[in-house]
């Protein structure tokens, strides 16, 4: 008889590393191939990015992973009043590591995402790098935002089976 998988509880940690950095890490219980998947198909990245608490859903989500490529994420209740994010990816190494800009203003970070694994479960960091502290402090509002996509992550993980 097969054992089904739970959904344990993982600490997500916020750091402010400097006055320009802030890491985020959490440990998934799941293959780190599985993790990356989530993070880089846009069908499954859909299904935990948007926070439920906030009630906005993500209405697209474009995804070209390659180093050059580029990604377009679009929040909202309609078309007309969404609000856009996108960028570049700036490196790609499948599984391992995800490098990608922030275009959407002037203040925007650059943000590294690392999945090590380990015994089947994945380390992930994610790091940001603002272009100055007054960024960083006006985007630290989002506490907890974080936590709430990586339990939805934690969830959609457990419905693929990992």
């Amino acid at each position: 008889m097969e054992s089904k998988p739970t959904l344990t509880k993982n600490p997500t940690t916020e750091v402010r590393k400097s006055e320009r950095e802030l890491v985020i890490t959490r440990t998934f219980n799941a293959p780190a191939r599985i993790v990356f998947k989530a993070w880089t198909t846009p069908e499954l990245f859909m299904r935990w990015w948007a926070p439920k608490s906030m009630g906005v859903p993500l209405l697209s989500c474009r995804m070209d992973v390659r180093v050059g490529g580029g990604y377009r994420v679009a929040f909202g209740h309609d078309a007309s009043s969404a609000t856009e994010f996108f960028g570049k990816y700036l490196e790609v190494i499948p599984n391992a590591r995800l490098v990608w800009t922030n275009e959407e203003s002037d203040d925007a970070a650059v943000t590294t995402v690392t999945f090590e694994e380990k015994d089947g479960k994945t380390l992930l960091t994610l790091h940001e790098l603002y272009p100055s502290k007054e960024a960083l402090d006006e985007a630290s509002g989002m506490e907890g935002v974080m936590s709430e996509q990586f339990e939805q992550l934690d969830e959609l993980l457990l419905t693929l089976g990992a």
